[in-house]
């Protein structure tokens, strides 16, 4: 019985330091990657549970398994040891994998904006981006937007590359920044009262959207938001472009 609540007090003891770890990794994670709206748009918080979830359980249930005070205090030291180092090793993979799928820019595409993550920017293609961009930023998506394209040929090799598998959002040669493409934003952005009337069931939830901007309606303009495998609403400035709140509503 006694060895029991040994083990019981162990894991327990394990399972504390582990969430201590955990709340460590989410602050970096959803505090620097994967902000809101991101941990949403491109599945942060699924990857981040997923990956944290085994690592935070499994560790302390082989502590309660190998735990026992009649081993050699050298040996159960040694024991518990690897077990966290294995541990570390597992969280550390895990990290690495939601990290190199984080969102690194918000970029408008013509006529929407989409989100863009690490992992979808190919390596090739990196140095093209413009000197004043960063190209995969560590401290939270950038909003970018494409440039209009050079000719008739440049514009068949790049929707060729995106029925390829590499959007024209994810291609650095295309980026410019953000406030070089507010003219045309502003161009496809639609009222807010267009989106009230388009999706009139939902028109609390529209409200509640645009009272959370600290604007009112006229002063807002609406795109719609392509990310990682949901579609949502961005709600801009009239004036500026600049993204000022978001809905889970698709507006495509």
């Amino acid at each position: 019985m006694a060895n029991w609540k040994d083990r019981l007090r162990a894991a327990g003891i394990h399972l504390t330091l582990s969430l201590a770890v955990a709340a460590l990794a989410a602050g970096l994670v959803f505090g620097l990657w994967y902000p809101w709206p991101y941990r949403e748009l491109s599945g942060g918080r699924e990857l981040f549970l997923l990956v944290v979830s085994v690592d935070v359980v499994m560790g302390p249930l082989i502590t309660f398994a190998i735990f026992n005070r009649a081993k050699p205090w050298k040996s159960l030291r040694r024991d518990l040891a690897v077990v966290g180092l294995l541990q570390l090793a597992a969280l550390g993979y895990g990290l690495w994998t939601v990290a190199v799928a984080r969102p690194v820019h918000l970029v408008f595409e013509y006529n929407r904006l989409r989100v863009v993550h690490a992992i979808e920017v190919p390596q090739d293609m990196l140095a093209r981006a413009p000197a004043t961009v960063q190209a995969l930023p560590w401290s939270g998506p950038t909003p970018l937007s494409l440039r209009p394209f050079k000719d008739s040929s440049e514009n068949f090799d790049a929707t060729l590359a995106a029925m390829g598998g590499v959007s024209l959002s994810a291609r650095p040669d295309l980026w410019q920044p953000y406030d070089a493409g507010r003219a045309d934003i502003l161009k496809e952005a639609r009222p807010v009262a267009v989106l009230r009337q388009r999706f009139a069931a939902r028109a609390a939830d529209i409200d509640a959207a645009v009272a959370a901007t600290g604007r009112p309606p006229d002063a807002l303009r609406w795109l719609p938001v392509a990310g990682r495998k949901v579609f949502w609403t961005a709600l801009i400035d009239a004036a500026t472009a600049q993204p000022l709140g978001y809905l889970p509503l698709d507006s495509f």
